[in-house]
C-alpha cells in the first residue's frame, strides 16, 4: 500500500485555483479500493459503514482523508495516464521474487506460463481520441472502443495469478489497422 500511495503522490493534478476539497490520492486510492472491497457502490457502502460502526475500509484500509464520489474520481484521474503505475507490477513483481513467492508458479523446465487476456473498457458511438480502435460496422455505423492485453503468470493447482503490465491497443503509426490487426498488403494491379 505504500508503495501505491507513493504513485498515487506523483499524479499530476490539473487543477487550479482552490478546487482541493478531495486529494488526487484520495480519488486514486478510492478507485483502486472498488476492485479491491468488491462492492457495485463503493461510496454507498462506505458511507452506510461509517454510519453504522462509526467507520469504513476507506479510512481504515486505505487512508483516505474523505471520500470521493465517481465524478470527482473520474475528474480528477482521467487525466492520469495509466504508465504512472506500470511501475508497480515490476516492483511487486520482484518484491515476490525475492520473499521466494515466484518459485511456485515456475513450470517444471524453470519457465513461467503467462495467461493472456483482452478486455473492452471504454465503448462509444460519438466519444473518442486519437487512441481508440475504430470498428466500422456492416450497418454503417461506427464505433470506438479502449482494449488492453492483460498478462498474468499462472500454474496450475494454483487459485491466485500474478498480474504483468497490460499493454493497451492502440494505434500504429503510420498504418490504418489497430495493432492487434494484421496489416493486409494491398493487392497489386493487373498489368
Amino acid at each position: 500500500m505504500d508503495a501505491l500511495k507513493g504513485l498515487m503522490r506523483q499524479f499530476p493534478d490539473q487543477r487550479t485555483g482552490k478546487n482541493r476539497v478531495y486529494r488526487i490520492e484520495d480519488a486514486a486510492l478510492g478507485a483502486f479500493a472498488v476492485f479491491y472491497t468488491q462492492c457495485p457502490s463503493f461510496l454507498a457502502h462506505q458511507t452506510a459503514m461509517a454510519q453504522t460502526k462509526g467507520k469504513s475500509n476507506a479510512h481504515t484500509l486505505f487512508g483516505l482523508r474523505k471520500i470521493p464520489t465517481d465524478n470527482h474520481i473520474r475528474g480528477l484521474l482521467d487525466p492520469v495516464a495509466p504508465s504512472y503505475v506500470f511501475p508497480l507490477f515490476e516492483r511487486v513483481f520482484n518484491e515476490l521474487d525475492a520473499a521466494g513467492q515466484i518459485d511456485a508458479f515456475r513450470m517444471r523446465n524453470g519457465e513461467w506460463l503467462i495467461a493472456l487476456d483482452g478486455t473492452q473498457y471504454h465503448h462509444s458511438e460519438c466519444i473518442h481520441c486519437q487512441q481508440c480502435t475504430v470498428s466500422e460496422h456492416q450497418n454503417g455505423h461506427i464505433s470506438y472502443a479502449h482494449t488492453v492485453v492483460t498478462p498474468v503468470v499462472v500454474t496450475p493447482g494454483h487459485n491466485r495469478v500474478i498480474p504483468l503490465e497490460p499493454e493497451f491497443i492502440v494505434p500504429q503509426d503510420g498504418h490504418d489497422t489497430q495493432d492487434c490487426e494484421t496489416a493486409v498488403p494491398a493487392p497489386r494491379g493487373r498489368p
